[in-house]
């Protein structure tokens, strides 16, 4: 590897802040405030959505579009009554 060319890279800890769930990485990034996990400090990067909240991975998901759907085929449904009526 060429030096100085590359970023360096720091122990970090993940908080899920919706959760609180913590995972202990490494990354490039940095921040203010640290803590101290076996003794050794590690960076803290709050994160508004991780695996452990997201809907997809947690099974939890919702579908929000059921009702623009229903109403959607009401729509088309009530536009093909309307056409057999115009074509008889």
């Amino acid at each position: 590897m060429k030096k100085d060319i590359h970023p360096q890279v720091h122990p970090v800890v993940f908080v899920d802040s919706s959760t609180g769930e913590e995972f202990v990485s490494t990354s490039t990034v940095t921040s203010e405030e640290t803590k101290k996990i076996d003794g050794v400090d590690h960076y803290v990067i709050k994160l508004e959505v991780t695996s452990k909240s997201h809907p997809f991975f947690t099974g939890k998901k919702q579908f929000i579009q059921r009702g623009r759907i229903d109403a959607f085929k009401a729509k088309m449904a009530k536009a093909e009554e309307h056409k057999t009526k115009n074509d008889a």
